[in-house]
């Protein structure tokens, strides 16, 4: 019994048994496959697990790479063919194989070229191509160029700006425009132009494969692009290079000089050209005022007005005659009717005083004869008088002492009279 026991292996040890030939196994160590991505989307943090299956659907394997992200520059779809590069594991806890990925690339396409396709479409779709284009200064004082400080762009932009608009300053900001370094550098130098006061920016490099372009595909110097405040013109390889900068740019060139042309939109000889047809015109049209109003000056010194000048005056000397006798006539009409007005109304003002004062002359009559009556004047008449000492009435004579000086008051006068004695009754 014990010695046929001996002749069953478990499953642990079954698997780590295959384990080691797998491991062993010169032709699992690394394996070329082909074939279609399927059950994407098991994706953990940096790694990548999914399954790879024949065209035809007859055979599938499960794949896995990890830090995916570092190792493709593309992003793996369902459905899509691919060509892998990788090892056979097996996975002893379950007894299953998987092949471990060290790279992958599209099938019948470069992978450059599909990741470049699909973060051209992402940021297409988000509408990053679509935003407002800058207008680029018809008349620039400074030029910033982002580029290689030892290639030809550089030479090619500053001959093509001195000869179309010397005025404008070329001032290069060194970057390196090819490699993993190549964004970053780019990027730095862009935000660091944009915070001063440049009119244009070109950034750009000469011709190459998409592998030497690569550093201006990419999604962040992309999106620094297109929020710069500055104007920026893209110059990238040739014209039939296409790029994502190229994309956001405000304007794309297709050589340095067309870059350096599309930066000084007006050349110096346009503006002197310019200011000369100005001049001209200026010149004719004012010609052409002084001759409009010279024949003005000469209809008027014609008139017949200027011959006889009196004819001038006679219509308004007329009018002024007219003015004048319409004047008198209504002034002499005004008095005569205020002359009329006036004595009426005197009249009337006489008419109604002496109505309305004969009832109170009447009562005065009246008032006046009662009051001469008891008045004592009028006593006065009949032989009385009225003696007064200081201005008061002397009513009695014990009031008066010998040698007192007194008036006395008569109907037609007054006398003043000294007491020589006083005789009481």
């Amino acid at each position: 019994m014990s010695e046929i026991n001996n002749k069953y292996l478990t499953v642990a040890a079954l698997s780590a048994y295959l384990k080691r030939k797998f491991d062993a196994d010169p032709y699992l160590a690394k394996v070329y496959v082909t074939g279609e991505i399927s059950n994407m989307g098991r994706r953990r943090g940096p790694h990548l697990y999914f399954s790879i299956k024949d065209s035809e659907g007859n055979a599938v394997i499960s794949a896995s790479m990890f830090g995916y992200q570092k190792r493709i520059k593309f992003q793996p779809e369902e459905g899509m063919k691919i060509n892998a590069v990788g090892r056979v594991e097996l996975y002893e806890p379950r007894g299953s194989y998987s092949l471990i990925l060290e790279s992958m690339s599209p099938d019948g396409v470069g992978e450059l070229f599909l990741a470049y396709e699909q973060l051209k479409k992402r940021l297409q779709a988000e509408g990053l191509f679509d935003l407002p284009k800058k207008n680029i200064p018809l008349f620039p004082k400074k030029i910033a160029v982002v580029t290689s400080p030892t290639g030809a762009v550089i030479e090619d932009i500053a001959r093509t700006v001195q000869r179309r608009f010397p005025t404008a300053q070329v001032i290069l900001f060194p970057a390196v425009v090819q490699g993993d370094k190549a964004a970053p550098t780019i990027i730095r130098q862009l935000n660091r132009i944009d915070d001063m006061a440049f009119d244009t920016i070109i950034v750009g490099r000469g011709g190459g494969s998409i592998e030497d372009l690569w550093a201006f595909n990419d999604e962040q110097l992309a999106r620094t692009i297109a929020a710069l405040k500055t104007p920026v013109i893209s110059s990238v390889g040739h014209e039939t290079d296409n790029t994502l900068a190229d994309f956001v740019a405000d304007r794309r060139a297709a050589t340095p000089t067309a870059a350096a042309e599309l930066s000084t939109p007006i050349t110096l000889a346009q503006i002197q050209s310019r200011l000369q047809e100005l001049q001209v015109r200026q010149l004719t049209r004012i010609q052409q005022i002084i001759n409009t109003q010279k024949q003005r000056l000469t209809r008027m010194t014609d008139h017949v007005i200027f011959k006889q000048p009196d004819r001038l005056y006679t219509g308004y000397n007329q009018r002024v005659d007219q003015a004048a006798r319409s004047l008198v006539q209504l002034t002499h009409q005004r008095l005569t009717n205020a002359q009329h007005d006036y004595t009426t109304i005197v009249q009337r003002q006489q008419q109604l005083q002496k109505h309305l004062l004969q009832p109170a002359q009447e009562r005065l009559q009246l008032l006046s004869t009662k009051l001469d009556l008891v008045s004592p004047l009028k006593i006065l008449t009949r032989g009385y008088t009225i003696v007064t000492q200081n201005e008061k009435v002397v009513r009695s004579v014990t009031s008066l002492d010998k040698n007192d000086e007194i008036n006395v008051r008569f109907a037609d006068g007054s006398a003043v009279a000294n007491i020589t004695g006083v005789e009481h009754e």
